[in-house]
This record gives structure tokens, sequence and C-alpha cells, in this order.
């Protein structure tokens, strides 16, 4: 996976939730079958790496138990490695990576960063695998108690930056490092829009970063109709491909999408384009239109 962590286009990750509650497709992969066929599907359609997750991270989720992610998950990842599909773990337990990695996936997903399970770092050191930490305040059920900040993106990159030196003290190989400002993490539309305004200010950490805002409620919120009802989680497709355009843009390493297909053909575009540079105006209010 050396490649990936240095690629010669922006990396793409394709969402695969084999849950039934996740936000936007709970319940649609849950069947072996269907999930295995997805991950083929997104693969095909051009994903680097098919995410694969067993417990949903929605806010508001209640957490399930490790037995009942890992045979979630297990099953798919063995399924897809025998098919040729490159693969991360999107879990925040060791136990659960660790089962992953040695069926077949190549990446761990963290939203905990390594926070939710002290043993993480262990797994991944071990395995010498490319680990992303994402930006995380607190489990699900209470994740948006926590969203409060004098200045989001300063404590953002203050906290993945402890978070980076934990994995390296840890015995994390520097070169191994991904972060993810968490785009709906403990952050309210306002503060996902100063992340992705002060993008810049993130990828000053010196690790590749992931940029994953797909189908999210504050892009909901952005597109609402005249009557203040967000757009539908079905229909924030082009809002999400604009979103990881400007993200990779400012210099992102990849982005986590669940419209696999629409995100690489904007991309082969800024490709095709020279790959310009784009830099936000931040005298623009975020989240305003114009």
């Amino acid at each position: 996976m050396t490649d990936l962590l240095r690629p010669a286009r922006p990396v793409v990750m394709g969402v695969l939730n084999v849950t039934p509650d996740s936000f936007s497709d709970g319940g649609r992969y849950a069947d072996l079958d269907a999930a295995v066929a997805h991950g083929v599907r997104l693969h095909r359609d051009g994903a680097d790496l098919i995410d694969v997750g067993g417990e949903s991270t929605r806010p508001g989720a209640v957490r399930i138990d490790a037995a009942t992610e890992a045979a979630r998950v297990l099953p798919v990842v063995r399924a897809l490695a025998a098919a040729g599909v490159p693969m991360s773990i999107d879990t925040t337990r060791a136990t659960v990576a660790a089962a992953a990695l040695a069926a077949g996936a190549a990446v761990v997903n963290d939203v905990s960063g390594g926070l939710a399970d002290p043993q993480m770092a262990e797994v991944v050191a071990e395995a010498g695998c490319p680990w992303i930490l994402m930006h995380w305040r607190g489990h699900s059920d209470r994740m948006q108690d926590l969203a409060h900040y004098c200045d989001v993106v300063g404590e953002v990159r203050a906290e993945l930056a402890a978070r980076i030196d934990a994995a390296l003290t840890a015995g994390v190989a520097a070169d191994r490092l991904v972060v993810d400002p968490g785009l709906g993490f403990a952050k309210r539309a306002e503060h996902n829009w100063q992340l992705t305004i002060r993008l810049p200010e993130l990828l000053d950490l010196g690790c590749p970063l992931l940029f994953a805002a797909s189908r999210k409620s504050y892009l909901g919120q952005l597109l609402a109709d005249p009557a203040g009802q967000p757009r539908p989680v079905g229909q924030r497709a082009a809002a999400t491909t604009a979103t990881s355009l400007l993200a990779v843009a400012a210099g992102a390493w990849g982005v986590r999408v669940h419209d696999v297909r629409d995100t690489v053909d904007a991309l082969a575009v800024w490709q095709a384009s020279g790959r310009p540079r784009i830099v936000p105006d931040t005298d623009d209010p975020p989240g305003s239109r114009r």
C-alpha cells in the first residue's frame, strides 16, 4: 500500500456500509451477496479502496458489540479480497481491525483516531498498514454535545497533531499515517464549512488528508428548499462531488464517497484541466450562496 499513500492521482474511497442503520444506505447492503456485488461495482467504477464498515457512526447511533460488528464485515472482506478488490476496514475496535487485516483488508480507517481503543495502535504498528486518524471527541450517541469550539480549525489541528504524536510514540511509522478532519463528527454545519475553507491549515500537519463529506447533513441543509426542508440524502450527489473536488484542489490526498463514478469523472476533468488549485473566498460566510 506504499503507492496508495503517494498516488499519481487523488485516492477515491468507496463507501460500503454493511449495517442496518447507516444514515445514507443503511440496510441496502446487509446481505452478503448484495454487499459484495456493490463493492465490486464501486471498484469497477474507479474506487481505489472500498471502505467496509459494520457499525453506524451517524449522530445518535447506539453502539453494537464487537462480535456483531465482526460478523457483519469479515465475510464481506474475505469475499472482496478473493475478488481482488482492495479494502480499508472502517472500525474503532482493534480486534475487528486485526481480524479484517488478516482477512484481506489493507488499511485501517479509525474514526476515533485511536482514542476509542488503546490497542489499535499496536495492531496497526504490527501490521505496518496505513492508518487513517479522524478527528473525534466521542461516540455517536453524544458527539454532537461536544461540538463546541472557539476556533474549530485550530482546535481540530491541535487534536489531530496529538493523535499523530500518540501514533508515532506507539511505533506506527510516520509514512503510514493519514488524517481526516471528521466532518460532521462533533461538528455543526458552520464548523464543516470552516474546515473546508481552511483546509490548507490542516495540510500543514504533514500527513496525507482524507476528506469525507459524502451526502452529509450539512450539504442537505445548504440545499434546503424554500420551506427550509433539507435536501434528501439521495439527492446530495452533486454537492458531494463539488466538495470533494474543492478538497482535492486544495491539496487533499483523497476523498471518501458513496457516488464513486461521479467523483472519478469530476477528478478526470480536473486532471485534464491541469489540476488547477482552488482557493475558497474566505470573505463569504460559511455555507452562503450567491
